[in-house]
């Protein structure tokens, strides 16, 4: 079982910067091995992919946030890491963390290709 902690959300102004992460309690090989990623939910909203990572690193973003953030993950550390910069009153919402199912490889940035999800954490952008 993969259990995902997500911290660093907050309220900022538009144009302001934010650092989420996400802790995965899973072991070594196992983490590796699963593609991650970051979805959000607005109010009313349906929940949408904003970013994945591959194992290797490969990286996929919605177009709605490409040249503002950046994913990352440590393999070692089991964590996942999403850098918003330039943030707008649209990208607020809740931030969740997901993982694929162990060497499964989602086909697309679709709630339906991740199993696993944490609690999320709120990112609220003031104008």
């Amino acid at each position: 079982q993969v259990q995902l902690v997500e911290s660093g959300g907050g309220s900022v102004q538009a144009g302001g910067s934010l650092r989420l992460s996400c802790a995965a309690s899973v072991s070594a090989n196992d983490y590796s091995s699963r593609y991650m990623a970051w979805f959000r939910q607005a109010p009313g909203k349906e929940r949408e992919g904003v970013a994945a990572i591959e194992p290797d690193g490969l990286t996929t973003y919605a177009s709605s946030v490409k040249g503002r953030f950046s994913v990352s993950r440590d393999n070692a550390k089991f964590t996942l890491s999403l850098q918003m910069d330039g943030l707008k009153p649209e990208d607020t919402g809740m931030y969740y963390c997901a993982s694929s199912s162990q060497l499964y490889r989602p086909k697309t940035l679709r709630v339906e290709e991740y199993r696993h999800w944490g609690q999320g954490t709120q990112v609220t952008v003031s104008s």
